[in-house]
């Protein structure tokens, strides 16, 4: 966003103060739009899994203001454009999900935008639209002859999310080429159905949105706009949303809220204030004051943080909780007095334990191979969550009160810690 621009409207305002804000097609023209009260924005969430997890709660928040700053929020289910998969960012091609599939997959994140979103009939109501309702009885050479024509093929090779799978050299099927002209006529279709001005999305959907922009120009349809969000990744460059044990998914039958809360409590200090910015709705002054923690005393930043953003997706009740849980676990040392403990270089946790070798040195397993079997079986667990990833490191970000809990089944148990 440009440094001399000042948004006047509450949702552009928050975004910005908030970190939210990666590109816009008009900053000005948005911020008009948003404060005349009657902005309607989407953003797309195709149905590739039976739930959303944390990689996607950036978007989910954005909805989530806009909703609470006066403007009205549309949740598009993928349930078209799943069938054909998104190319952007990916290296290869999606597998291809059967409609049995999609549909039970779309029923399972529809649960979790109930927590986030109200919906209703009423002007700044959530929607939960799909896209199948219009690309599914779509006419190929009536598309080809009305909307195909508008988009440009050199433009399209030039998107990030064709260009690098091509200079890569890495296969780009004909299905996937044509997703960015389905996301661009969703945009267009979601105008005249619903009034949507504005797509919003991760920053590496901007061709994406733009593309619609286009179309919509060329189509008359009002005036459209992109907002863009940055791709989050943690403070050591880890993907958000991906740890040690697995997806962190927003559906507790897929994730315990125990171990949701830990993901945030395990989160690495330099990331703290950014998430409790993105994952929170504490005011920014409570913010700026956690912020300020140093050393020791981050750790109760960190303790704020989980319970917070816990409790937005699995309510106050439940956070508190997983709360009082990992405080009997870690601090009244109901189960850490007895456990026996283990010493590791500082600088092999810093750069990343493997979790098979992690194993191996504190004396669970005999070799990385029957480590590997362990997993397979769901047999080894850190920090109580249990490991599914092989290939997995072990982090600063993992210790929880300077130690990493590892655990063979229920009995046995070692506290991993970095040598000082």
């Amino acid at each position: 966003m440009s440094e001399a621009f000042r948004p006047t409207s509450d949702f552009l305002h928050v975004l910005s103060a908030r970190g939210f804000l990666h590109q816009c097609s008009d900053l000005a023209g948005l911020d008009e739009k948003a404060r005349s009260g009657d902005l309607v924005a989407y953003i797309g969430f195709d149905c590739t899994a039976p739930s959303l997890h944390v990689g996607s709660l950036v978007q989910i928040m954005m909805l989530r203001w806009l909703q609470k700053t006066g403007g009205k929020p549309i949740a598009l289910m993928g349930g078209g454009t799943t069938r054909v998969g998104d190319p952007s960012g990916k290296d290869e091609s999606r597998k291809l999900l059967s409609e049995e599939a999609i549909e039970a997959n779309k029923a399972g994140i529809k649960q979790v935008f109930s927590k986030f979103l109200g919906f209703g009939a009423g002007k700044h109501d959530a929607i939960m639209a799909d896209n199948a309702e219009w690309l599914l009885g779509l006419n190929y050479i009536d598309f080809l002859r009305d909307i195909g024509r508008h988009f440009s093929v050199n433009r399209m090779l030039a998107m990030d999310s064709v260009k690098l799978r091509l200079e890569r050299e890495h296969e780009l099927s004909f299905l996937e080429f044509n997703y960015m002209c389905l996301q661009a006529y969703d945009f267009v279709e979601l105008s005249k159905r619903y009034g949507v001005t504005l797509q919003m999305g991760g920053s590496d959907q901007w061709g994406n949105i733009v593309t619609g922009i286009d179309l919509g120009r060329r189509l008359g349809t009002p005036q459209l706009y992109a907002l863009t969000s940055p791709l989050l990744a943690t403070a050591s460059g880890a993907k958000m949303g991906k740890t040690a044990q697995g997806a962190i998914w927003l559906d507790a039958n897929m994730l315990s809220v125990y171990n949701y809360w830990q993901y945030w409590r395990n989160c690495e200090d330099g990331d703290v204030a950014r998430f409790l910015k993105l994952f929170t709705e504490l005011p920014l002054e409570e913010i700026g004051r956690l912020a300020r923690l140093h050393d020791a005393e981050i750790n109760e930043a960190k303790k704020i943080l989980a319970t917070e953003a816990t409790a937005m997706v699995h309510g106050r009740e439940a956070a508190e909780r997983a709360a009082e849980t990992a405080r009997q676990t870690f601090e009244d040392g109901l189960a850490a007095a007895s456990l026996p403990s283990i010493d590791v270089a500082r600088q092999e946790i810093d750069g990343g334990l493997g979790v098979l070798a992690a194993f191996v040195k504190a004396g669970l397993v005999g070799s990385t191979g029957e480590a590997r079997r362990q997993i397979k079986g769901g047999g080894l667990k850190v920090n109580d969550a249990t490991v599914t990833d092989e290939r997995a490191l072990l982090r600063p970000g993992d210790l929880i009160d300077g130690a990493i809990k590892l655990s063979l089944g229920k009995k046995k148990h070692v506290l991993l810690k970095p040598a000082k």
